[in-house]
C-alpha cells in the first residue's frame, strides 16, 4: 500500500511530468515527516519516485533519529570516512523504475549545490528542474492543527511585545530594546525565533530590513518599529507594529494613518476566491492615491507557516486564487529614507466566510516611552 504521506507529491509529479522529487531537511521535509534534521556538511537526501517507494541517503550518525520516521523504503547509511558517493549510487540502483530518462524536481530554493552534484553523479543523464512551486503547494493550505500552532506562536509574540513596551524608555538603544524583546519572547513560551527581530528607530525605521543599532538612543518623536515573531513547534508568527516615542508630529501621524488605512483595506479585500493580485492592488491603490505615494516600496505580503516567507505571494501579477486554509501577511509600509518608516503587519487565515485575522495587537497609533 502506498504511504499516504507521499500521495500529494505523486499527484504534483504527475501534473509536472516529473519522475521523482528529491528533498533535504527543511520545511517540506518537516511537513511530510513531522520532524526535521539540521543541515550541515553531511548530505541527507530523500528521493521520492512517482511510482514505488522512496529511498533515503542518510549519515550514519543519524541512524537513531531517522529510524523514528517510519520510513517505508530502503535507507543507505554512510560514514564520514567512507564518504557518501557509494550511498547515492546504492540509491540509484534501488530505483530501477526511473529508467534512463529521469526528470527530477528539486527544492531549488533549499537544496545546496553539492547535494545536486551528488544526485547528478548517481543519476547520469537526469534532467533537474526547479519544482519549488509544485513542492510548496503541498503545504499552502494549513490544517486545523497547523493553524492552532500558528495561533500559539502569535499569542506568544503579542504577549512579549506588550511586556516589552512596558519597559521602553527614552534614551535606550535599539539593541537594548531588542534584548528586552528577546527575553520576553522566551519568557512567554517561544521555543525559537521566526527570524532575527528588527527593532529600528528614527531614520533606521525607514530601512525595511534594518538591523538594530547599539549606538543610537531613541529620542522623542522617533518612530519605533518592531518586526518579529516567535516560533512554536516549528510554526511561525510574523508581526510588525510601529510606535512613536514620547510624541508624534502631525506629519508623521498622517503618514501612519495612511499605512493603517492600507492595512485595513487589505484585510477587508482578502477572502476565498479573490486573487493575490487583487489584494495587493487594493492596498497599493490606497498608498498610491495618498500624499505619500513616493514612499511605498514593497508588495502587501507573503505566505506564512513553517517558513517565514512562503507561498502565496500577495503581490500584483500573482493571479493565483486565495483558498480556504491559506495563511499570509498583510503588511503595507511607507518609508521616508533618512527620516521615518511605518509598517503595520497582520497574519490572516482565509476561511469559508472571509478571513480570520490571527493577530489582534492594537493597530491604532500609540505613544511609548
Amino acid at each position: 500500500m502506498t504511504d499516504a504521506r507521499f500521495e500529494p507529491l505523486k499527484v504534483k509529479m504527475e501534473e509536472a511530468s516529473l519522475d521523482a522529487m528529491a528533498f533535504i531537511p527543511g520545511s517540506n521535509f518537516r511537513r511530510i515527516f513531522g520532524r526535521n534534521f539540521h543541515l550541515n556538511e553531511r548530505p541527507l537526501v530523500i528521493i521520492v519516485p512517482r511510482t514505488g517507494d522512496p529511498v533515503a541517503v542518510v549519515p550514519k550518525l543519524e541512524t537513531a533519529s531517522f529510524s523514528g520516521l517510519d520510513f517505508p523504503g530502503p535507507v543507505f547509511y554512510w560514514r564520514d570516512e567512507a564518504g557518501f558517493a557509494e550511498a547515492f549510487s546504492g540509491a540509484a540502483v534501488a530505483l530501477p523504475q526511473l529508467g534512463t530518462a529521469r526528470a527530477f524536481g528539486l527544492e531549488a530554493q533549499r537544496m545546496r549545490v553539492f547535494e545536486m552534484m551528488a544526485l547528478r553523479t548517481a543519476f547520469p543523464g537526469a534532467i533537474f528542474t526547479d519544482a519549488h512551486d509544485a513542492i510548496s503547494a503541498i503545504r499552502i493550505r494549513k490544517t486545523a492543527e497547523e493553524v492552532a500552532l500558528q495561533k500559539e506562536a502569535i499569542r506568544i509574540s503579542e504577549a512579549a511585545l506588550d511586556a516589552t513596551l512596558q519597559e521602553v524608555r527614552v534614551g535606550q538603544t535599539e539593541r537594548e530594546i531588542e534584548s528586552i524583546l528577546l527575553r520576553q519572547l522566551f519568557a512567554h513560551g517561544a521555543d525559537g525565533l521566526a527570524f532575527e527581530p528588527i527593532v529600528a528607530a528614527g531614520d533606521n525605521s525607514a530601512e525595511p530590513h534594518a538591523h538594530s543599532r547599539a549606538d543610537y538612543r531613541i529620542k522623542p518623536g522617533d518612530a519605533l518599529l518592531f518586526d518579529f515573531g516567535a516560533s512554536h513547534e516549528g510554526y511561525l508568527a510574523d508581526i510588525t507594529r510601529t510606535f512613536f516615542v514620547a510624541a508624534v508630529s502631525d506629519h508623521d501621524r498622517a503618514f501612519y494613518e495612511t499605512v493603517l488605512t492600507a492595512n485595513e483595506a487589505g484585510r477587508a479585500a482578502a477572502r476565498s476566491g479573490v486573487s493575490a493580485h487583487d489584494v495587493d492592488d487594493t492596498v497599493q491603490r490606497v498608498l498610491e492615491n495618498s500624499q505619500f505615494a513616493a514612499f511605498a516600496r514593497h508588495k502587501t505580503g507573503h505566505g506564512l507557516g513553517l517558513d517565514v516567507h512562503e507561498a502565496p505571494q500577495i503581490m500584483r501579477g500573482n493571479h493565483a486564487t486565495l483558498e480556504e486554509g491559506m495563511v499570509f501577511t498583510v503588511e503595507p509600509g511607507l518609508y521616508r529614507e533618512g527620516e521615518c518608516g511605518v509598517r503595520i503587519e497582520d497574519d490572516v487565515l482565509v476561511t469559508n466566510e472571509g478571513i480570520e485575522c490571527l493577530t489582534s495587537f492594537p493597530r491604532q497609533l500609540r505613544i511609548v516611552g
